[in-house]
């Protein structure tokens, strides 16, 4: 009589604690409250602007962050260190240009979450980014605080193709070269 009580108490418990479960949640990130910094350095000095984040979601099981994608629109650099009719509209249109981003062919770039390990408020993620319509793993180091998550990354441009003026892959640009790095500071609200 034991025997049955007790598999039927463990039985039960699974049965209830089995529905008691959350399902996966999808939350919408809210891109008009997000914000995307660049900074693009080169031998003598630097550039910076901004871009937006077309759209973006995570999937959370409970406080932990299972995946989700995030598409940047390509057609929004603006260049935020140089004035109208100072450099501004040349920077930018040489950015939207084949030699950077040909972003008539390609007007989004994304990223995919693959994978996500977490540790306190930071998350390390690893995912798919993609640019110019290549893609290549990428890990991020992704801080949840509240409803905002942050992340600094520092992308290699030669990796997606982008060599214009690249001291890595040619040689005698000297003052000219263009670091193949280049930084974006994200904060997304969730």
């Amino acid at each position: 009589m034991k025997t049955i009580l007790s598999t039927a108490i463990l039985s039960l418990s699974m049965i209830f604690g089995t529905s008691a479960m959350t399902d996966p949640i999808k939350k919408e990130v809210k891109v008009k409250e997000s914000k995307i910094t660049w900074i693009g350095k080169k031998v003598t000095g630097q550039h910076n602007g901004t871009i937006e984040l077309k759209e973006g979601t995570l999937i959370m099981d409970g406080d932990q962050l299972t995946g989700g994608s995030f598409v940047i629109d390509m057609t929004t650099i603006q260049v935020t260190d140089l004035k109208a009719g100072k450099g501004k509209e040349k920077l930018e249109g040489h950015l939207n240009s084949d030699d950077f981003f040909g972003v008539d062919n390609y007007a989004t770039a994304t990223y995919t979450i693959d994978s996500a390990v977490k540790n306190g408020d930071t998350y390390t993620v690893d995912g798919s980014l993609t640019i110019k319509g290549k893609s290549l793993p990428h890990q991020i180091k992704l801080t949840k605080m509240g409803n905002t998550l942050t992340t600094n990354v520092e992308i290699d441009r030669t990796k997606y193709g982008i060599v214009y003026k690249s001291g890595s892959i040619f040689d005698g640009l000297k003052d000219a070269a263009i670091n193949d790095d280049f930084e974006l500071a994200i904060r997304m609200k969730i």
